[in-house]
């Protein structure tokens, strides 16, 4: 069985935490031990988020005076890179280090996509309403409400294609468990002269994940984050966990729009495409969430 395993942002920063090396790492061996379970019996693409770590790169970057600022594709490919070294380290643990590779990874998207007129995307820290105010005043960002907090936002136009595909593919057939199209994926678009510029964005990595799964071929998609299932009646006290449904149904379900609805569209996008079985889920659960046991399972109505 081939899965692409997706781990949300928290995997190696949790909501509050401070962004520190150390408490990545050690998040990273976390994650990388529910990723190690399931890749010791099946064929595993992992990809992950990087809102906090692009949120920190951009303020780093803001911090040095001395040099222009780094455009947001080229802080996406930092932070791709960063956090894929650290879940390959600590994947190499568990699996074999020869088996593991980390790709950086281009997806294309349209410059004239409508997102960036909107940007949705949050990055970087958890801020209160003061000082979200006054950094998009003084740093010409846009902010919004995220949660208990506010964080800035950033355009977040939808993943078209991803450049190496078939060098992915590639390694999966040779039994290498790869980590790529961290973060989404660094969004580029063709340069008009046959090649490829950075674009200014930062993609929704459970999009970019339903992507690469469908254009894998993948069995199954596990979107993992830290909330163990899908709600319906979010925020009322008869909330009640969803185990198993199809997109007609789960569409429909009122959930937290800017962070359960991208994984909500993406798991239905993947089964809409002939995607076997999505899945929402903890990441903790992740073993029990591929056998069908734990997590909002959702499959076609003919699965």
């Amino acid at each position: 069985m081939l899965v692409v395993m997706a781990l949300g942002g928290n995997a190696l920063l949790r909501r509050g935490q401070p962004l520190d090396a150390s408490l990545q790492r050690a998040n990273a061996k976390v994650a990388a031990e529910a990723v190690a379970e399931i890749a010791r019996e099946h064929r595993v693409v992992v990809t992950h988020g990087n809102g906090p770590q692009v949120g920190l790169l951009a303020l780093q970057n803001e911090a040095c005076g001395e040099v222009p600022g780094y455009p947001l594709d080229v802080l996406d490919a930092e932070s791709e890179g960063m956090v894929g070294y650290l879940l390959e380290q600590e994947l190499g643990r568990h699996l074999p280090p020869e088996r593991l590779a980390t790709l950086l990874t281009q997806v294309i998207v349209d410059p004239d996509d409508p997102a960036f007129s909107h940007p949705t995307k949050f990055v970087g820290p958890v801020y209160d309403a003061r000082d979200a105010r006054f950094l998009a005043h003084e740093r010409s960002w846009a902010v919004a409400p995220d949660g208990d907090g506010w964080r800035r936002v950033v355009p977040s136009p939808e993943p078209q294609r991803i450049i190496e595909i078939a060098t992915i593919r590639l390694l999966v057939e040779h039994g290498i468990t790869v980590t790529c199209v961290g973060g989404g994926g660094i969004p580029v678009a063709p340069d008009g002269h046959g090649g490829l510029r950075g674009v200014e964005a930062v993609i929704d990595k459970d999009r970019s994940a339903a992507l690469l799964a469908t254009s894998l071929g993948a069995d199954a998609l596990l979107l993992l984050t830290d909330v163990d299932a899908v709600y319906s009646g979010w925020g009322t006290p008869s909330r009640r966990p969803i185990h198993e449904t199809r997109p007609a149904l789960l569409r429909p379900v009122e959930v937290p729009p800017g962070s359960m609805g991208p994984k909500v569209e993406a798991v239905c996008r993947f089964v809409e495409a002939g995607g076997p079985m999505g899945a929402i889920g903890a990441l903790a659960d992740a073993a029990e969430i591929l056998r069908g046991e734990a997590g909002t399972i959702v499959r076609s109505p003919d699965g």
